[in-house]
């Protein structure tokens, strides 16, 4: 669409000089009055018909436009030729008013016939090659700088159109770096609790038991108490319960195989998968990975599915914290993952047999909101229920217009 305000200024600028030198130019004449009221035509064509094609451009009025402008215009010079300065506006009109290249060019020659016939008027009928001569120069005159004008119009829109891919890759790629960070730093943050923080904690339950072990020789050799005396028992004393230091020892065991075991849940749950292969391959790497790590039994059942890679990256971040909740509140044992291609979506659905989905809330940290915005923001959903056998099934559907299956 073009500023139509432009035109409006246009229009009044070719009427008021070419009236205000018309008017410089006493005494009026009928040749005068004609010439005043083409360019009013002129002006009422534009008002009624030219602003909108200017506006919309898509119609069937073109042509009925440009012959009737060609009339007004071919009118004005048979009264006076001074009036073919109306070129100056017609032509250019024309062409921004027209639907395509053909019509444009079809514009140009009606408004080039009627600028002829108006000299040939003018001329009093007797000077032919005048009128043909000036209508043709005319006519390729405006149709060369036309059609410089379109071409420089197709640049601009081409150029448009790679500034704004250019645009598009910049931000993918900005996101593609961004993501990159976030697996980088994820990777730190897992290796440095693998060899930091799990290492620790392995060396503190083999100290525990160690300790346990010291206790045990300990009372089953004979202790010594304050004054003296020697306890030969054992590990129990008289009344049969266990020594306070035996208690002690076991709790700090008991505490630090629970903390190496929430450990190795965020080094499985943080630990990245690529994706650069295919969405099947990074799941049963996570699945293994996950067994691996925790000591849960994750079989996948994976589709050969493909999707972009947007979907892949979330349809991953869903099953690693959908993993990273059974290990850490549904107290399994085991559970299967499973990816299933349907008509126009992709289901990814996490099954465990623990404690069922009554605890399952997302205000409780579970991560499921994290996970229902992330799906939302690619046009999928998020659904948490019970399993047939107990347990819960967490299903993430995104999807998949241009997906690729085979087997």
């Amino acid at each position: 669409m073009q500023n139509v305000r432009w035109w409006d200024a246009a229009a009044a600028g070719v009427a008021l000089v070419l009236g205000g030198i018309l008017a410089l130019d006493p005494p009026y004449g009928p040749d005068d009055v004609g010439a005043w009221t083409s360019i009013a035509a002129m002006l009422v064509l534009y008002a009624l018909l030219g602003r909108r094609l200017v506006r919309r451009q898509r119609t069937p009025l073109d042509l009925v436009h440009a012959a009737l402008l060609a009339a007004v215009v071919g009118t004005g010079i048979s009264f006076d030729p001074f009036m073919s300065f109306l070129q100056a506006f017609a032509y250019p009109l024309v062409w921004v008013a027209a639907a395509g290249l053909r019509t444009a060019i079809a514009s140009n020659a009606l408004i080039a016939v009627g600028v002829g016939a108006g000299y040939y008027v003018a001329t009093g009928s007797g000077n032919l090659l005048l009128a043909v001569g000036v209508s043709v120069f005319s006519f390729i005159f405006s149709l060369v700088l036309g059609l410089w004008f379109v071409r420089v119009a197709e640049l601009g829109e081409e150029r448009a159109r790679l500034l704004a891919e250019l645009e598009a890759a910049q931000d993918e790629l900005a996101a593609m770096h961004r993501d990159a960070g976030v697996t980088s730093e994820r990777e730190r943050l897992a290796r440095e609790i693998h060899d930091t923080l799990a290492q620790s904690l392995t060396g503190l339950v083999l100290l525990a038991q160690r300790a346990r072990r010291e206790i045990g020789t300990t009372d089953a050799s004979g202790t010594t108490d304050a004054l003296g005396t020697t306890d030969a028992s054992g590990s129990t004393d008289a009344a049969g319960t266990t020594p306070p230091a035996a208690e002690t020892v076991a709790l700090i065991e008991q505490t630090a195989r629970e903390a190496l075991g929430e450990a190795r849940a965020l080094v499985a749950a943080n630990a990245p998968v690529r994706v650069e292969s295919d969405l099947p391959d990074a799941l049963t790497r996570l699945a293994e990975r996950f067994t691996r790590e925790t000591g849960v039994r994750v079989t996948a059942d994976v589709d050969e599915v493909r999707l972009g890679r947007d979907l892949e990256v979330v349809l991953l971040r869903c099953a690693q914290e959908a993993l990273a909740n059974v290990r850490k509140h549904a107290h399994a044992t085991s559970a299967v993952l499973r990816v299933v291609a349907r008509d126009d979506a992709v289901e990814l659905t996490v099954a465990d047999d623990g404690v069922g989905v009554a605890g399952a809330r997302e205000s409780s940290g579970f991560g499921v909101s994290g996970m229902r915005e992330r799906l939302a923001l690619v046009g999928g959903r998020l659904a948490l229920e019970p399993g047939d056998g107990g347990g819960t099934v967490l299903r993430a559907t995104v999807p998949a217009p241009e997906r690729e299956v085979s087997g």
